[in-house]
């Protein structure tokens, strides 16, 4: 039975994992308007802007993220079938903590042998948000513990690395090629590293505005896949909002 997500269950875990941002900003452009009158009226108009910025930008985010998340197919995975994603031999799929996409992947290729790495460390990865997520999806059937720098997997031994809105919780930069690295060991020479992603870029930062920091310029993913030895081969824009970056094995650099 293929599973089902509910109707606008991604924004819906986006308010439900990240709540606090929201009653604070809340609770910020109530206590600015309360105390605003009090206020000389050239600076009446200047807080009264800013708070309606503070709103509206609030708002277009969460308008991006069901788009993004409910309306555009991204987890029905149909996008997967542009990208090289064999239907049979070993696939894995990587999360940080919060996985979305394991069951999906096994409703739609039953035939792979799929194995599902988290390389989640609660003392690196000390967001509120991924502990809200943790508590409310428990991991998949199967899922091994991992760290960024060691998958236990013999060499050349994988079709497909599937990682999906999570390589960019490795913020240390030296880590995030280590990682890149371990996974260009244990891929085939005539596999694929699915990696997708939203990057530091215009549309993410009129979407998400300070919140794009969070991303990753597609320069630094770049650098970070030519010094794990790995090179882009093509990539797929779902949205505007989100890439697809589809990488082999940089055989030059070998």
């Amino acid at each position: 039975m293929v599973p089902i997500r509910k109707p606008f269950q991604g924004v819906a875990n986006i308010v439900r994992f990240n709540w606090h941002f929201y009653v604070l900003s809340i609770g910020v452009v109530v206590l600015i308007l309360m105390f605003n009158r009090y206020l000389p009226s050239p600076y009446q108009f200047y807080t009264t802007l800013l708070c309606i910025l503070a709103i509206v930008t609030t708002l277009v985010s969460l308008l991006v993220s069901v788009y993004v998340y409910d309306l555009s197919g991204l987890y029905n995975l149909d996008w997967l079938n542009g990208t090289g994603m064999k239907s049979n031999g070993t696939s894995v799929n990587i999360n940080a903590g919060f996985d979305e996409t394991s069951s999906l992947l096994r409703a739609k290729y039953p035939a792979v042998n799929l194995l599902v790495y988290d390389f989640y460390n609660a003392e690196k990865h000390t967001e509120i948000s991924i502990e809200r997520a943790r508590k409310a999806y428990p991991p998949y059937p199967g899922t091994t513990a991992i760290t960024t720098g060691s998958l236990p997997l013999p060499d050349s031994s994988v079709d497909n690395v599937i990682v999906i809105l999570a390589a960019h919780e490795i913020r240390d930069d030296a880590e995030r090629v280590l990682f890149f690295k371990e996974l260009n060991r244990v891929l085939k020479p005539s596999g694929k590293i699915i990696v997708t992603e939203h990057l530091r870029d215009l549309p993410n930062f009129l979407a998400y505005n300070i919140g794009f920091f969070h991303f990753l310029s597609k320069s630094s993913w770049l650098t970070t896949f030519e010094n794990a030895g790995l090179q882009i081969v093509d990539e797929l824009k779902l949205t505007p909002f989100i890439s697809t970056l589809i990488l082999e094995k940089n055989e030059a650099a070998h």
